[in-house]
């Protein structure tokens, strides 16, 4: 439920906050919870609802852009450095490992103050920060399924590499690497709102749950509601992430035939 009305949040703002999330009303300014306004207002008098409401996409488009990359990229090199056997496989690995020693949020920084501030260049940043993590995972499961009987078999009949990639590993290999996505978006999400409290989220008047929570620290005091809302909105939404990839994780793939 949390999910579904945080997509619907993302898709269609309107249907949950018919307020402009940009309109200033200085009489308004710094209003606690109310009827007329649900979550309260800002400092310039903007409708905390309608700003969370809205900013529910950047956010996703963060999180599923940062996956998207990490898991088509990452994971083909995973698949790639699992299948690979002797030294080429060996020193696939020890580049990942070497790639993994450098921290994500500043790999992500880097990338960052280079190609600028933005909603697709964090999600650029993070998905590429996260491309050893994706390709280590893969690569862990690929070994734990290549040396199965069917896949012996299958080898043993002449099968091209190709297909027992595509049509007896990743069927087998599927279920823990969707649960692990579920587990990232949560991930770069957080991330994500962290570089946006930093600064490098979108420009305003747009904003997205980080630039909401920056935004509101300076009055914390006198409108606890500016950042608790978006920060409730954040730690509901990744809970909900983890239940789900829990719940992924846990059903059980049937093989390719």
């Amino acid at each position: 439920m949390v999910l579904a009305l945080v997509a619907v949040a993302a898709a269609w703002p309107a249907l949950l906050a018919s307020r402009d999330p940009s309109a200033v009303h200085p009489t308004s300014r710094l209003s606690a919870p109310s009827v007329a306004h649900p979550f309260g207002t800002d400092e310039l008098g903007r409708d905390v609802l309608a700003r969370v409401v809205h900013g529910a996409r950047p956010s996703l488009e963060v999180g599923l852009g940062a996956v998207a990359i990490g898991l088509l990229v990452g994971g083909s090199v995973g698949l790639l450095c699992g299948l690979s056997r002797g030294w080429p496989g060996a020193l696939l690995a020890r580049t990942l490992d070497v790639l993994l020693a450098f921290p994500s949020l500043l790999l992500a920084l880097t990338i960052i103050s280079i190609s600028g501030a933005g909603t697709g260049n964090i999600a650029l940043a993070l998905g590429i920060a996260s491309l050893p993590v994706f390709a280590r995972i893969v690569r862990g499961e690929v070994l734990r399924v290549r040396d199965q009987p069917h896949i012996d078999g299958a080898v043993a009949a002449g099968v091209r590499r190709t297909t027992i990639a595509y049509r007896h590993i990743l069927p087998n290999i599927a279920a823990p690497i969707v649960a692990f996505a579920g587990l990232a978006i949560g991930v770069e999400i957080l991330t994500a709102s962290s570089l946006s409290f930093l600064g490098f989220g979108p420009l305003p008047p747009a904003a997205d749950w980080g630039t909401l929570i920056s935004a509101g620290r300076d009055y914390l005091s006198d409108a606890w509601w500016i950042t608790f809302f978006p920060g409730l909105v954040i730690v509901a939404t990744v809970i909900a992430l983890g239940r789900l990839s829990t719940l992924a994780g846990g059903t059980p793939w049937r093989p390719a035939p």
